[in-house]
């Protein structure tokens, strides 16, 4: 649960917009929960007359026995004190009886709410076709009902995993030496890093992994993956500033065969989805290594950054054209307050999440949950 509560915490860059909006909305058109009366306590028997006063160190006589009336003869004994019901005592149970007693705030479900619930999950970058069909599912056969914050968090985590469970899966490993995973995305998106991060953690599993540094021409990439390289033990391969990628991509793969490496991981220069010529490039080295093996690549990730919003879509219908692309990882979500664009990419593409990141360490690359990240959006705390 270590990741879950980072995730939790950095998921949005402040707090949660979604969890704050929810709260807002049943606040807003709660009603008072109904008030309970409670039945007046019994009046006190009154006292027995004093009896006869009685000399010291002598007994009263005893009452003479009544003989019993014809009716009263077969009756059951009265029980001469009704038990009492046993009461609460301390401190610790009368502050748990206390906080039952107060009503959490709740709000009929009606067509106002669930128009409110749709705007903000539109807001949140979850789109409009996928908040649609969330609030949809949420509101069948709750029509009418009154509902409590946590009640709506909770439904439309079920709804929000339910969305994103088929995608969740880690990247495939296969039997194929090298497995060559091709990295793609616009600039900035943290492809460098993602790289280093899987390298290391891939490392640590025993692969043998080696990486070629194909952003050709950013000199500040092909450093960071260097000291990612000496940091996890694994080669990097590089190449003259401006050189063709497509050549290198052809040498790291040449060279990891003959190491007889597991993965081979080629960084490429980060290039925005509107310029022809830089995704005409990326084409160029996908046929390139595939004079080596045909089969190559393996498997072709896309890094997107979540604060790119809903541009993530567009981000996706490109690269999938040109490069075939086969996961997604996101990167970022430490840094927006509108998560739920990974909601939309689930709902509108179906391709699997590989991984989610939420910082600069290296264990703030995890694979992806869809309960804990449900949770984690709406508010929810671990179960």
């Amino acid at each position: 649960m270590a990741f879950f509560s980072k995730l939790k915490d950095r998921l949005f860059k402040s707090s949660s917009k979604l969890e704050e909006g929810l709260d807002a909305i049943v606040e807003e058109g709660s009603e008072p929960a109904p008030e309970v009366e409670t039945p007046a306590p019994p009046p006190d028997p009154e006292p027995a007359p004093p009896a006869p006063d009685t000399p010291i160190g002598t007994s009263a006589p005893p009452a003479p026995a009544r003989a019993p009336l014809p009716h009263e003869a077969d009756a059951a004994p009265l029980p001469t004190e009704a038990a009492a019901e046993p009461q609460p005592k301390g401190l610790l149970s009368r502050l748990l009886r206390r906080d039952t007693d107060k009503a959490e705030p709740r709000r009929t479900l009606d067509d106002d709410m669930l128009e409110q619930i749709e705007e903000l999950l539109i807001a949140s970058d979850m789109g409009v076709d996928t908040a649609l069909r969330v609030t949809a599912n949420l509101a069948e056969g709750r029509m009418g009902r009154r509902v409590s914050t946590r009640e709506i968090k909770e439904l439309l985590a079920t709804e929000i995993a339910r969305i994103m469970d088929p995608v969740a899966r880690p990247m495939p490993l296969y039997p194929k030496r090298p497995q060559v995973v091709l990295v793609v995305g616009v600039n900035g998106s943290g492809k460098t890093t993602t790289i280093g991060k899987l390298a290391s953690q891939f490392r640590a599993a025993g692969k043998k992994v080696v990486i070629a540094a194909g952003d050709t021409f950013r000199a500040a990439a092909v450093e960071q993956l260097q000291v990612w390289g000496d940091r996890a033990g694994v080669p990097v391969l590089t190449a003259p500033e401006g050189s063709d990628p497509a050549s290198l991509a052809f040498d790291a793969l040449t060279r990891a065969q003959a190491d007889g490496a597991d993965l081979l991981m080629i960084d490429t220069a980060g290039r925005l989805q509107n310029r022809a010529d830089l995704m005409e490039e990326l084409a160029k080295i996908v046929r390139v290594i595939r004079k080596k093996d045909e089969t190559a690549p393996h498997n072709t990730l896309l890094v997107l950054d979540a604060t790119t919003g809903q541009n993530a879509l567009s981000q996706v219908e490109t690269f999938r054209k040109l490069a075939d692309v086969s996961g997604l990882v996101m990167t970022k979500l430490d840094g927006t307050a509108k998560g739920g664009v990974l909601v939309a990419l689930a709902d509108k593409f179906g391709l699997p999440i590989h991984a989610i990141g939420v910082g600069e360490q290296i264990d703030d690359l995890a694979p992806f949950d869809p309960e804990e990240f449900a949770a984690a959006l709406t508010g929810l705390d671990a179960a």
